[in-house]
This record gives structure tokens, sequence and C-alpha cells, in this order.
């Protein structure tokens, strides 16, 4: 199994704008996890994380989306990052197949702030961790 990056969608209801990715992993969801909910793991392809208190309430810095709190929390399955202008950034994983996970992306902000194309390349970086070696 090979990773990928399903089409993302984006959709605007007034000044609010609504970015989805389905992004498929050869790992299984723990292994995805530190990727999606600690420092380092998000360091390696996203963005670093300054500040990651990881529990519901806790206090999140991500240094390019911004600074707010865990709003959503479920060990191994749902990171929600929600961050003063940065708006409300989910990880959802689900199972996909006997050894693989589904990662549901949601990014809920206003403004200009991120891109479609933005994140694409976020998550290919993040495809090519879990990529198999050759």
């Amino acid at each position: 199994m090979t990773g990928s990056i399903e089409q993302g969608t984006s959709r605007t209801h007034g000044n609010t704008h609504i970015l989805h990715f389905l992004v498929r992993l050869p790992r299984p969801m723990e292994k995805v996890w530190p990727a999606l909910a600690t420092r380092d793991g998000l360091a390696a392809w996203c963005t670093p994380a300054d500040v990651l208190e990881p529990h519901l309430g806790g206090a999140v810095t991500l240094r390019d989306l911004g600074s707010g709190r865990i709003t959503a929390w479920d060990v191994e399955r749902v990171a929600e990052y929600t961050v003063e202008g940065g708006g409300r950034i989910r990880f959802h994983l689900e199972r996909d197949g006997d050894e693989g996970a589904a990662l549901r992306f949601t990014h809920e902000f206003q403004g200009d702030v991120e891109s479609e194309q933005g994140w694409r390349a976020r998550f290919e970086r993040l495809v090519e961790l879990f990529e198999p070696a050759p």
C-alpha cells in the first residue's frame, strides 16, 4: 500500500472557508498519530509546534498557523487545534484496511489564511514520511 492524497475540496459559507482532504497512509493509526499530535511529529511535515499541551483544553502554538487551544482530543483518533487568526484545524484518523490509516482533515477559517495548495504540499510531505523505503 502506498500513501495518497485524494482531491481536496473547498467550500465557502459567508466569510467562512472550509477545506477538506482525505489522506491515505500506509501505516496503522498508532504509527500515524504522533505525526499529528506531538511537537516533533508536526514539525516534521506541517509546521513547528512551539507549544503543545497534549490534552483537551491544552495550549497550542503552531508557528505558521497561530496560537490557541486544543478543542478536541481523542488519543490515536482526533486532534483538533483552534488557533487565533488560523481557525479550526482538525485531524481525524480512521483505520484503512489491515495496515493503513485514513486521515480526514478539515480546516475551517475566515479570510485568506491558508490555501488548498498549501495544505496539499504539507500532506505530500506527510505521505513521504510514511512511504516504505525503496
